[in-house]
């Protein structure tokens, strides 16, 4: 397993990322340049990963594909197809998004997100995404979500079947199809039964944590890596089945201290469980 996040610091060229990252003890890291970046720099970071034995983990697309408003829509799926395009040309696991909100935030719930209508929907920008960019080492994923596709391993296989792209996989977090006290208190059988049915096409992992707060009605918040009640145990053991050098990245921290500390707690697990990191 491989262990990364955000970097604290400035950089301005390859050897001093590469610098930032060995200071926080990440062999995992997201993309360090953006979408504007020169195939020159792209060919400097990949090589620069490489040698140093950095997996990059993922390049985010984060938009709304399936927004009301065309313009917001269309410049969606450009950035999805230019961060895809990034993707495989510096080597990341995968680009990752979610699927996008029928509503009026890009992120949030809306009445149609669960409808088979939006499925198809991202069934056909998926298509055209991958398509069009046609990458070649690798792949287009979706965040698992609470109120949006795919929000469970059963509606990430369907997509998988209906999507039929060999470049489209799994990005995984468990966190954010926690929806419920029953799924709270049995998130240890929840990410077994993913690994179980998505574990082949898992590319990258996020950590964090989750609490249940006793007001009513149901209030389910993301906390700090080990304030929480994810089963670590049983995710590292799941996902490092996966692959030894899966990447979980820790995020949605303020800190760099929060980060320090979340990922001591995971490496703490990871040495309890007799797991690399």
């Amino acid at each position: 397993m491989r262990l990364g996040g955000p970097v604290f610091g400035k950089y301005q060229n390859p050897e001093q990322w590469i610098d930032l990252l060995k200071k926080h003890m990440y062999s995992a890291s997201y993309c360090p340049i953006g979408l504007d970046a020169t195939m020159d720099e792209i060919i400097d970071y990949s090589k620069a990963a490489t040698q140093a034995n950095i997996v990059i983990a993922e390049v985010g697309a984060w938009s709304n594909p399936l927004s009301n408003e065309e313009n917001e829509r269309k410049l969606a799926i450009k950035k999805c197809k230019m961060a895809l395009a990034l993707a495989d040309n510096i080597g990341a696991n995968c680009c990752v998004n979610i699927s996008g909100s029928r509503g009026k935030k890009w992120d949030g719930p809306d009445e149609k997100n669960l409808t088979t209508e939006t499925f198809d929907m991202i069934v056909q920008i998926v298509r055209d995404i991958i398509d069009e960019v046609n990458p070649s080492r690798t792949f287009y994923t979706l965040e698992t979500m609470p109120w949006m596709y795919p929000d469970s391993a059963e509606s990430y296989l369907k997509l998988i079947k209906a999507i039929d792209r060999k470049n489209f996989a799994v990005h995984f977090d468990p966190v954010n199809i926690i929806c419920s006290p029953q799924a709270y208190f049995s998130n240890g059988k929840l990410i077994k039964d993913f690994v179980e049915k998505l574990g082949p096409y898992i590319r990258s992992c996020h950590a964090k944590d989750i609490w249940l707060a006793d007001k009513l009605t149901t209030h389910l918040d993301e906390v700090r890596p080990g304030l929480g009640n994810l089963d670590y145990r049983v995710y590292l053991r799941e996902i490092n089945k996966i692959s030894k050098d899966i990447p979980l990245m820790l995020e949605h921290l303020k800190t760099e201290d929060d980060y320090k500390l979340a990922a001591q707690y995971i490496r703490s697990i990871a040495k309890d469980e007799g797991i690399p990191v």
